[in-house]
Order: C-alpha cells, then sequence, then structure tokens
C-alpha cells in the first residue's frame, strides 16, 4: 500500500509542477492577462520580425500587444491588429513604426505619439506608419557604395 501512496504523492508533484509552469509561461508571455484594452489597426509596407504576441510600446513601455498580421492581396501591405491597454489614450496624429532593440535584438511595434487633442477611438486605423528597415539591405547598400553620395547622374 505504501508503494501506491508514494507513487500518487509523486504523481501529484509533478502535476502540480506542470501546472505552475503553465501558469509562469502564460503569465511572462502575456497569454494569461484579460484583453482588457481596446483594438486599432495600421497597414506596414514591411512587417519583418513582428509576428502575433509582438510587443506595442509607448516611450519604451509595453502597452499593447500585436493581436493579428494578414497580407492585404490587394495593397500587398501586411494589415495589422493590435490592443491598446484601456486608459492609455493614443493621439490621432501619431505614427506607428517597426522598431529594432539592437543589431540582435528583435523588433517590436513602437507607438510614436502626435500632440493632437484628438484620440483613437476603439477598432480605427493609424494611417502614418513606417515598416522595418531591413539591417542585411542597409548594410548591402554600405558595402556596394549606392548610399546616394550626391553623384547620382542627375546632371546635365
Amino acid at each position: 500500500m505504501s508503494h501506491n501512496t508514494t507513487e500518487v504523492l509523486v504523481g501529484g508533484a509533478v502535476l502540480a509542477a506542470a501546472i505552475a509552469f503553465a501558469v509562469y509561461t502564460g503569465q511572462m508571455t502575456g497569454l494569461s492577462q484579460a484583453r482588457d484594452g481596446y483594438e486599432l489597426r495600421a497597414s506596414f509596407r514591411s512587417l519583418e520580425g513582428v509576428t502575433v504576441g509582438t510587443d506595442v510600446r509607448l516611450a519604451g513601455v509595453k502597452i499593447g500587444t500585436v493581436t493579428g498580421v494578414e497580407l492585404n492581396p490587394e495593397t500587398y501591405r501586411a494589415d495589422t491588429r493590435f490592443t491598446v491597454q484601456n486608459g492609455i489614450q493614443i493621439p490621432d496624429d501619431s505614427a506607428v513604426v517597426v522598431s529594432s532593440e539592437g543589431l540582435l535584438g528583435g523588433n517590436f511595434v513602437e507607438i510614436m505619439p502626435g500632440g493632437s487633442p484628438f484620440y483613437y477611438a476603439p477598432g480605427e486605423e493609424i494611417a502614418d506608419t513606417q515598416g522595418a528597415v531591413s539591417l542585411v539591405t542597409l548594410l548591402l547598400k554600405f558595402v556596394s557604395g549606392s548610399g546616394g553620395s550626391g553623384n547620382g547622374g542627375g546632371g546635365e
């Protein structure tokens, strides 16, 4: 009988550890947070490095999460949906930029606030966007020397 009790106790401990790990993972990734925010939309030419779950930041502080990314077959742009925490109002002349955490860091969506006294309503689309800048493309331009040095063949 003690052999059976030991197995039950060990199984219970393993199950408790698995549940604790799942809860911890959910909290760290933001999956367990209630969707207590409102949704905004934006359309980007390039959304490189941004997927569902990517942070949305304002002044370096996470204020939301990317909730959807789709390719628009008519415009060939990445239509993006993201949430912003309730209580944070975004001026309607703000810009949305895909930013990088550094050379080796990941990308995130950054909101550059404007100065308008009017704010975006839930579900509206932010028109002023700037897509991701590819580090590889920049390096290739630098190495090949075609960075717009002023000798661009526009003379007579």
